[in-house]
């Protein structure tokens, strides 16, 4: 399986514009996904105050703006949306990129947000019961001509899902890092699974957990993509990396020491040492998180010089 090199875009402190721009850009630079996230404020959390789009309403626009490479979400919070709606909106993103849409699914963190908008946020033990129900729904919608459940959370009733995907198997991700539940279910039900902000190690790590939760239900894990996003705080110089360095303290505080663990912050001529490490971990799917305002200079010479050294050295 070829690596596959992306881009995630947190959609915020950009214009609608901007994003245009940036998606084409990338999609015409050949890039193997690109992907946003479902928030409805800003993250890191600050106040609600920072300009920042809805994820849907986003998605549609970069189906129909991109040709090339696939899209999603990494990922949806099944608590923000009704399941068989989302099942709809999959669908239809499928038709509108040509059959290249990919859902990613999680029981959700931004308890702030969540809040501020009127949406229950329970524990995590009933948002990961909320992610099973989520899955199950969905994932009967995209390949049964009628779906019925009964769950504690969510019901359907004979419901339908046409017109059908275009791909005859539309992929269904699952994101997060927990152990006990989130992989577990990952093993049962997705065909993608996403960690963010993880080291190689950390990354390799729970990937070795994933094997036992296959062996264990006895799914094939070869079945299974597994994708780490790394925040993108790469710098064309070392002057550069340390005020990406301080860039993500400003906005992380305490938290920043772990976000850097699984980062690219470094000058491009170390970016693929550290890809490497990601791809000997078990990575098949490495995508670089953007946050605005990132070293564009940085981003065109891992765009023109870093990714086809990476393609190169993994083929």
């Amino acid at each position: 399986m070829a690596l596959s090199l992306g881009v995630h875009i947190g959609q915020q402190n950009l214009s609608m514009d901007e994003l245009r721009v940036l998606w084409r850009r990338l999609d015409d630079a050949g890039v193997d996904w690109i992907s946003i996230w479902d928030h409805l404020y800003e993250a890191p959390y600050q106040g609600g105050n920072e300009p920042h789009f809805e994820a849907l309403t986003t998605l549609a626009t970069l189906a129909a703006d991109t040709q090339h490479a696939r899209i999603g979400c990494l990922v949806f919070c099944v608590g923000y949306r009704n399941p068989a709606l989302l099942a709809k909106a999959a669908t239809t993103l499928d038709h509108i990129s040509n059959g290249r849409f990919e859902l990613g699914l999680g029981a959700g963190w931004h308890i702030w947000e969540a809040v501020a908008h009127g949406y229950p946020f329970p524990d995590i033990g009933t948002r990961l019961d909320m992610l099973e129900e989520g899955v199950e729904i969905i994932s009967q919608m995209l390949t049964q001509e009628r779906t019925s459940y009964s769950g504690r959370h969510y019901q359907v009733d004979e419901v339908s899902c046409f017109p059908r995907p275009q791909q005859s198997k539309l992929p269904i991700w699952i994101g997060g890092r927990g152990e006990k539940r989130t992989l577990e279910l990952v093993a049962r039900y997705a065909d993608g699974w996403n960690a963010a902000y993880v080291s190689p190690e950390e990354f390799k790590h729970l990937n070795e957990v994933l094997e036992e939760w296959c062996s264990t239900s006895g799914r094939n894990s070869s079945e299974i993509k597994r994708g780490v996003n790394v925040a993108f705080a790469m710098g064309i110089d070392q002057s550069s990396v340390a005020l990406q360095q301080k860039a993500m303290h400003d906005s992380w505080g305490n938290t920043a020491a772990n976000i850097s663990e699984g980062a690219l912050m470094c000058t491009p001529d170390a970016a693929s040492e550290r890809i490497i490490e990601y791809v000997e971990s078990g990575v098949d799917e490495l995508n670089i998180a953007l946050r605005a305002p990132w070293d564009d200079a940085a981003l065109e010479v891992y765009l023109e010089d870093v990714v086809p050294t990476i393609r190169k050295a993994t083929a």
